[in-house]
């Protein structure tokens, strides 16, 4: 049975009510004291944590290139999920000194992520790293754009996190649920297989005791109370209320999750 919290706020939502907490540049130079350190305890968001978002253009939102570099920064973190994640800690945590990034890009699939990991991640040693990723791998393929399999994406997937894991040993994973809802450019010919995707996903995220975002689920419970329409116009690039709604989920599971 779905948590009541999740259920009021996808209740809220469908009703068109936005009000995503704005954040322009959070910063603060005080240092991080022990006894802050104590008080969130086991918890896998800790004081001082340098958290990166990555994926494609779900997790990419239109964010700025040149202002990517600073961390905490509205044009740097997008319009989409992220950012409203983002704005969620940083409100919510003003105290722990988090230093939030976005390395989404539009179209990627694994292994452009692969190609651009150093840069875009391992450079930046992220406490927590949360990965969404695999909307293109299925879209490309069925568009006849990329000739990947499902095999192609968990090996891709795989690797990914155990160069990861390899460089960043204190790394915590997030893995993001791939999504879609049923309007716009998904249909029939999607499924099964982008269900495939999915168990992939979910088969990954287990294999490296990662936390894993169930977006999928979220948006079948959604679309009970709105149409796909109102949560993603074109199956695939969530409007706010879905960003918003993804931004709640992506918060409440990590923040309940705590480190292994």
């Amino acid at each position: 049975m779905a948590h009541s919290g999740r259920r009021d706020f996808i209740k809220t939502l469908a009703m068109g009510v936005a009000g995503a907490a704005t954040v322009g540049t959070v910063s603060n130079s005080n240092p991080v004291s022990a006894q802050e350190k104590k008080e969130h305890g086991d918890s896998l968001i800790q004081p001082g944590n340098t958290i990166l978002f990555q994926g494609d253009s779900i997790t990419d939102a239109g964010r700025s290139r040149p202002e990517a570099g600073k961390p905490n920064n509205q044009k740097a973190l997008g319009n989409g999920y992220a950012w409203m994640a983002a704005s969620q800690l940083l409100v919510g945590m003003p105290e722990a000194q988090l230093k939030i990034y976005n390395r989404g890009i539009s179209g990627n699939k694994v292994f452009q992520l692969a190609d651009r990991w150093d840069k875009d991640c391992l450079e930046l040693k992220p406490d927590v790293l949360s990965i969404l990723i695999g909307v293109n791998d299925i879209w490309h393929y069925l568009n006849g754009k990329y000739d990947g399999t499902v095999e192609t994406y968990e090996t891709d997937f795989r690797a990914l996190l155990e160069r990861t894991r390899k460089e960043l040993p204190e790394v915590k994973l997030v893995i993001c649920e791939p999504f879609v809802l049923k309007c716009g450019a998904v249909d029939d010919k999607w499924f099964p297989l982008f269900d495939q995707f999915r168990k992939a996903a979910s088969k990954v995220a287990n294999d490296f005791h990662t936390v894993f975002v169930p977006f999928q689920s979220m948006f079948d419970e959604a679309i009970n109370y709105a149409p796909p329409e109102h949560w993603a116009k074109d199956g695939v690039h969530p409007s706010p209320f879905g960003a918003q709604l993804m931004a709640h989920e992506w918060v409440k599971t990590v923040s309940h999750a705590h480190q292994s």
